[in-house]
């Protein structure tokens, strides 16, 4: 179980630091890391994990953790710190509010992947998204101000 574990967590920094777009990829890290396993055995602990696969920032499919920030790893002095994306996410064009939603323009394509990484991060002031091809409409909680909903926004889209 200790092998599972130590497994577990290397492919959660693995994907958390990198952009893996194939099953192959993954197996080839871990085998640096100095992991031996089959692509059954990794597609399980991808489920286990739940892992899924989104399309990235230009536009390449890639791995994703569904709950990012739950899992921590240590820092440079020796704090237990959140494991963040590389990137920001980009293709953000634009935001606007209306009673207890905002709706954000993306580029075409970039929406889902927005969304995705919206509710990943569990914002308190959002209680979920729904996202088109080039839209994200999000639900705001009760009594979420604009600017704190821009000031969480501002996490993941710098530019907004």
């Amino acid at each position: 179980m200790k092998i599972k574990n130590s497994r577990l967590d290397t492919i959660r920094l693995i994907l958390s630091t990198q952009e893996i777009g194939s099953q192959e990829d993954l197996l080839r890290e871990l085998s640096k890391e100095g992991f031996k396993l089959t692509q059954a055995t990794l597609s399980r602990d991808l489920h286990q994990l739940r892992v899924v696969k989104t399309v990235g920032v230009q536009g390449k499919y890639r791995y994703v953790l569904t709950r990012p920030h739950q899992y921590r790893h240590e820092g440079t002095e020796g704090e237990m710190r959140p494991i963040t994306p590389q990137h920001e996410i980009g293709g953000f064009i634009s935001i606007k509010f209306s009673g207890n939603l905002a709706v954000i323009r993306t580029k075409p394509s970039y929406a889902s992947t927005l969304a995705y990484h919206i509710d990943a991060y569990d914002f308190p002031e959002i209680i979920g998204t729904i996202a088109g091809d080039d839209t994200v409409m999000i639900a705001l909680a009760e009594d979420a101000t604009k600017g704190a909903i821009l000031k969480a926004l501002r996490t993941i889209i710098p530019n907004i």
